[in-house]
């Protein structure tokens, strides 16, 4: 839907006939851009405004319409900044048409020039606009994310009733309006008009207007000595000579970014530097299909997880009626929580149109997996004498299970109250610690892992053997016992025997097999009652029995290293038989570890079994692959053996945990996964875009891969009602981010989208990259190397609610996570210092100081402060200089989010690329002002979308940003801000 001017018949000279060929049909010529690049970029500037009269002084802004080539419709698309006090205004805010924008070099642009007398009902009226075109662009447009004062906001588009048309005159007043072709600014020489701007009867000339075709990375002429600031007269002539970002442009990388970025909107600004230059500003906006996508898939493993996860319960076997009676419940309450994810998952799939979920949906039951407001901003800067440079946040809402509610708290709180609970249950189970549940996870994650790589691994020692290659005989046996040696590895830990003991006691012959008591005396037999009973009670240990033989789950675990020894010998063998080097059997991955760490758990003086020596010896054949055939065979029966073993020993252990406390386990699952889900889809954007705009940056590549990237959170929760469950939320999403891993592999098609895999301890992500941009990677990376990230949240409530928790309530919280977080931080920059290699070291230690960010942020986390700002401050500045990921939050991700990135996006400005001090709040007000791109829709309640006629503007409210200084500033801001709206409206 569109909403258009009314025409007077003095603007009909504007709306020139579109040409027609000889069959009568329209003919447009199309502006040749990139996919991806912007259609049309301006800026404006007015020279010898005339006011009204002699000593009034302008407030002047421009409102721009666009005249449609095929309608001869004008379209409100939208405004400038107003400039105060000058008649010869320069615009800091350009013209931006984005790729998908139906514009051709026959559309006429029209521009009417306003002074502006009120500015509250100059934002009403601006309001009212609408970024809308032909051809269905508004409806794709419907539901996009605006940047509103302060704010990227939701709105919603509808055609005004008919009685209410915005006035025009009120709070402003008109001064004059010009138009042009979009061809001949084009086709002019310098790429500039000067048009003469005229009353609304055509004759009285009232001044001139300027048009500059932008263009990012190219020279721009011209001075800025009629700027209306603080700094009067300054001159900025601008000159720059740049080349875009690397890694931006290409017919590959295009396709890439349109496969995961949609919607996208452009500003523009140009804003003066310290030295009297222009440095132009493209702000960039995007949803992602992330948004749905990451979650349908993660559904979609947790489904599949489930599903084995039931049967292998059900592979226990044969248990006693106390144990397979909890096994029944279980699995009943498990597949009504499977059949739950399987509906929302059939529901996300029939999601169709936007690429985000708008705040207003955080009540509906399909949607808790998908993030709120999920945005990437990106910051694209071209500044004098300085390269192009890229700064881009994931804008997201608090991962928070919204629908489940925060009566209770959040998972942080709800986590330790159920350990708590476990422990004072009188279920029948038997008890193990969460660091025992977590290592149980965690083995048969691995196992998962490393059985199939084994598997792979043998075949290709089979193939080698087969092919008669000693060089790749010797690399295939290499990674065989590296992996093999991880897996003997795994089933170390005391867990998987006195497992493997519990499941024994829960066998329905375990009483059977106990020896036989005497019955002389009554206390004995009593005694012997009291101790059958044992094994069916809760247990706060691991039971034990002198019957069940320990050493078996030795001799079937050693017997694995065993089996690898014997190929590692055999190789040996061959090779030496084939006049080859002997290869030591060090140089397969330290072969003989595994048979040596495992023997360690068996008899002492327990040797090798001399079958397996002897056939080592008697095999002489020359035929490499007969040789090592029964020798892979018997250690992939062996693994067989040790893999079932250990998964029934350890999915009884799971049982147990899901026994004690139905359904709340079962609920606080699904919380978890709800939260991680909304956490994962953030950092997948995170990372991808990440990684797109530093493939040519070899120190980042070699950061990525010998380390990991650090991901900064930056929280803007207050501790007070209802955001303290989303923050305890919050706090465990991020937390569980470090199960994940990435993997970056070449796409074999034009699908470019990422695929999980593992289960919830361990989630491998795999990044598809074109071929081109995949040769750019390192070695390490392109054979698969697995890539680590450190997430860390910082939170400081900003809002009048964390004034009152700071006041009256709690704050521990808060602190709380601040102070592990920096302890997580400063681990991940022990580890650059740790693996990075001196010379990277060097050169990154001269230019950053990242002793002393680390130091200050030290004191401002442990000092008691209200309101500390700082931390957030320096949490991303180290995030930035250390090559992380930047993400910001708050409930929604509208108002205190938008506040933050438009804040720190000046202050890089500022710190980064120079801009000039005098201009700093005039940038941020650009940013922040409705009076720009993507200002478009009515006067509507961004949480309800109700319209309201005469609703006082936000812009009253426009102060807030003044909180993150002080929190004093609450009190005078609320009595000046009621103020203003009182006389408002007397």
């Amino acid at each position: 839907m569109e909403i258009k001017e009314e025409k007077t018949p003095e603007e009909q000279h504007f709306l020139p006939s579109a040409p027609a060929n000889d069959m009568g049909e329209l003919q447009f010529t199309s502006i040749q851009k990139g996919a991806s690049e912007t259609k049309l970029e301006f800026s404006l500037a007015c020279k010898d405004l005339v006011a009204p009269t002699r000593d009034c002084k302008l407030n002047t802004l421009v409102q721009i319409s666009v005249i449609h080539p095929a309608e001869q419709s004008v379209t409100r698309y939208s405004s400038t900044e107003t400039v105060e006090g000058t008649r010869n205004p320069l615009f800091l805010t350009g013209v931006t048409f984005p790729p998908e924008y139906p514009i051709y070099e026959e559309t006429n642009i029209k521009l009417t020039v306003y002074d502006v007398k009120d500015k509250f009902h100059e934002t009403c009226f601006n309001l009212c606009c609408c970024l809308r075109s032909s051809n269905g662009y508004g409806e794709r447009e419907s539901r996009k994310f605006r940047e509103i004062e302060g704010g990227y906001r939701e709105v919603r588009t509808s055609v005004l009733p008919e009685n209410k048309e915005p006035r025009s005159d009120v709070g402003r007043s008109f001064l004059g309006c010009a138009s042009f072709k979009v061809g001949d600014l084009l086709k002019s020489k310098e790429q500039l008009l000067t048009l003469s701007l005229r009353t609304s009867d055509g004759g009285k000339a009232v001044g001139s207007i300027e048009v500059s075709l932008s263009k990012m990375g190219e020279i721009e002429d011209g001075e800025a000595d009629h700027i209306t600031t603080d700094a009067q007269g300054q001159k900025c002539a601008s000159a720059c000579e740049c080349i875009a970002p690397e890694g931006i442009g290409g017919k590959d990388s295009s396709l890439f970014l349109n496969e995961v970025l949609k919607n996208p909107v452009f500003k523009l600004y140009r804003f003066p530097t310290s030295d009297n230059k222009w440095m132009r500003i493209r702000e960039q906006m995007c949803e992602t299909t992330l948004s749905f996508h990451i979650p349908k898939n993660l559904i979609s493993l947790h489904i599949n997880e489930d599903l084995r996860r039931n049967q292998e319960l059900r592979d226990l076997g044969e248990l006693a009626p106390h144990w397979d009676n909890l096994r029944k419940n279980v699995l009943a309450h498990c597949e009504q929580m499977v059949n739950m994810y399987q509906d929302i998952h059939t529901e996300l799939g029939k999601q169709t149109g936007s690429s985000f979920r708008s705040s207003c949906s955080k009540g509906e039951k399909t949607l808790e997996f998908v993030p709120i407001n999920l945005h990437l901003q990106r910051m694209h800067v071209h500044s004098p004498e300085l390269k192009d440079a890229l700064y881009d946040v994931i804008t997201v809402g608090a991962p928070a299970a919204h629908f489940q509610g925060f009566k209770n708290g959040g998972l942080r709180k709800l986590l330790n109250r159920f350990e708590m609970d476990r422990r004072n249950t009188g279920y029948q189970f038997i008890y193990y610690s969460p660091e025992n549940t977590a290592k149980a996870k965690e083995v048969l994650s691995n196992i998962d892992q490393l059985q199939p790589l084994i598997s792979t691994h043998a075949d290709q020692l089979l193939n080698s053997a087969r092919q008669h290659s000693p060089d790749s005989l010797k690399k295939s046996l290499k990674l065989l016992s590296e992996k093999t040696e991880l897996f003997v590895h795994a089933f170390k830990d005391q867990l998987v025997r006195s497992a493997l003991l519990a499941l024994y006691t829960a066998r329905p012959d375990y009483v059977l097999k106990k020896p036989a008591t005497p019955k002389n005396t009554v206390e004995e037999k009593a005694n012997s009652q009291e101790g059958c009973q044992t094994s069916i009670q809760r247990q706060d240990s691991i039971p034990h029995h002198s019957d069940y033989d320990e050493e078996e789950w030795d001799r079937v675990w050693a017997s694995v290293g065993k089996s690898l020894n014997c190929i590692i010998a055999m190789v040996d063998r061959l090779l030496e038989q084939d006049g080859g080097v002997k290869s030591n059997s060090n140089d397969g991955g330290s072969g003989a570890s595994p048979e040596d760490n495992s023997s360690s758990n068996t008899k002492d003086g327990e040797q090798q079994d001399p079958s397996q020596s002897e056939n080592i010896i008697d095999h002489t054949s020359d035929d490499w692959y007969e040789q090592l055939s029964p020798l892979i065979l018997n250690l992939t029966e062996c693994m067989d053996d040790v893999v079932n073993r250990a998964k029934q020993s350890l999915n009884f252990v799971l049982l147990q945990e899901l026994a004690c406390s139905l359904p709340q386990c079962l609920m606080l699952t699904l919380r978890r996964d709800v939260v991680f889900s909304q956490a994962l889809t953030g950092l997948v954007c995170g990372f991808i875009m990440k990684l797109h705009s530093s493939l040519h940056d070899p120190d980042f590549l070699q950061q990525l891969h010998l380390v990991g990237l650090i991901v900064q959170y930056e929280g803007l929760l207050s501790t007070y009602s209802e955001e303290i469950g989303m923050l305890e939320d919050m706090a465990v999403g991020i937390s569980d981010l470090q199960k994940v891993v990435f993997k970056i592999t070449e796409a074999k098609s034009n699908d470019f989208l990422p695929i999980i895999t593992g289960r919830r301890e361990h989630y491998v992500i795999e990044v598809k990259l074109p071929a081109r941009m995949f040769e750019l990677l390192p070695l390490e990376i392109k054979e698969g190397k697995l890539l680590h990230v450190y997430p860390v949240l910082f939170n400081i409530g900003i809002n009048e609610q964390q004034t009152l928790a700071e006041r009256f309530g709690d704050v521990s919280l808060q602190e709380g996570i601040n102070q592990e977080n920096f302890e997580l931080l400063k681990e991940y920059c022990q580890l650059i210092t740790e693996k990075m290699p001196p010379s990277w070291l060097h050169n990154f230690q001269e230019q950053n100081d990242l002793k002393g960010l680390l130091e200050n942020l030290q004191q401002n986390v442990r000092v008691k402060k209200r309101k500390n700002v700082e931390i957030i401050w320096l949490a991303a500045t180290i995030c930035r200089k250390l090559n992380g990921i930047r993400v910001t939050c708050c409930k929604s991700a509208k108002d205190r989010t938008s506040m933050s990135v438009t804040l720190e996006q000046c202050s890089i400005l500022r710190d980064e690329h120079h801009l000039h001090k005098d201009y700093f709040i005039r940038a941020l007000d650009c940013m922040r002002s409705r009076q720009s791109q993507g200002v478009l829709n009515e006067s509507d309640d961004p949480e309800t979308g109700c319209l309201i006629d005469n609703k006082p503007t936000s812009r009253h409210f426009y102060p807030v940003a003044l909180l993150l200084v002080s929190s004093h500033l609450l009190v005078v801001w609320l009595i000046l801000s009621l103020a203003l709206l009182l006389a408002k409206y007397q």
